[in-house]
């Protein structure tokens, strides 16, 4: 029989087959697998030391892999450095957000891209601002407005705003929600369910596993390195826990069974008491 062919929208955007990573004596990262489609999430969730900033570097060529593939688009490709990464459309949100305080919004968003050439085009990186922070139904009061002006997810949209001016292909955002209030952090929620609309594969890291079922299609767990297992949305707090800590089934379900007890008990010292 022959195979059937694969439609289009059936290739990943991204994936990965076996990539690993060492820093001398220490596997940073050991048989990776992952993939992301087109207007797909998926989250990359695991405790400190898991290898998910370290993916993500590999991702955007800071580092390059020592063992396994990556292939965009179905096609094998070496990603040698973050202008590699751009070229192929994968565009990095790391922690810091990388934005100038002291620029207005229009800087910051054609900062090292500004248009040209010669005298700088302010108006027309202005209407550009606008209309891309349109797109996004972005709250910002002004694109003059200096950055420090700005809360805290006002700055994470004027910088996922600026990965979409390479027009890419994914979007790798590192703790989107970190440190960011309630409605801040539902602000950016909803952004990062604008750009998967726009048919962009999008790798979220967090640790927040509230802001990762709600935005996630798919859910990586990395522990010490390796891939610990892949969940829905729907996954619950016990297995996310399970496989993120490695902890035994029982000890997971000895402990989330007391606190479930303590709960409807608050004045039984029986249900509060935990063991190790």
């Amino acid at each position: 029989m022959a195979a059937t062919a694969t439609t289009p929208d059936q290739v990943p955007v991204l994936s990965l087959h076996g990539v690993g990573k060492t820093f001398g004596a220490v596997s940073a990262l050991s048989d990776i697998d992952l993939e992301v489609h087109a207007g797909e999430v998926v989250a990359l969730v695991g405790d400190n030391g898991a290898g998910k900033s370290t993916l993500v570097k590999v991702l955007s060529g800071v580092h390059q892999p020592d063992t396994g593939e990556l292939r965009f688009d179905g096609e094998k490709v070496t990603i040698s450095s973050p202008a590699d990464a751009l070229k192929l459309g994968i565009a990095t949100v790391f922690q810091d957000l990388a934005l100038c305080e002291n620029l207005d919004v229009v800087a910051n968003l054609f900062l090292g891209r500004e248009l040209g050439p010669g005298r700088l085009r302010e108006v027309d990186m202005e209407t550009r601002s606008w209309e891309l922070l349109g797109e996004l139904s972005a709250r910002i009061p002004s694109v003059r407005v200096p950055i420090a002006s700005l809360s805290g997810g006002q700055r994470q949209t004027v910088a996922i705003a600026r990965s979409l001016l390479v027009n890419p292909r994914l979007i790798m955002l590192d703790e989107p929600t970190a440190a960011l209030g309630v409605a801040q952090t539902a602000e950016v929620l909803d952004l990062i369910e604008r750009v998967r609309t726009r048919g962009l594969a999008v790798i979220m890291i967090s640790h927040n596993m509230e802001d990762v079922r709600a935005v996630a299609d798919t859910i990586y767990v990395l522990r010490l390195g390796r891939n610990n297992g892949s969940f829905g949305p729907d996954a619950s707090n016990h297995d996310l826990v399970a496989a993120i800590t490695g902890a035994t089934d029982n000890v997971v379900t000895r402990r989330s069974a007391r606190r479930a007890a303590a709960a409807e008990h608050p004045g039984d010292d029986t249900a509060k008491s935990e063991e190790p």
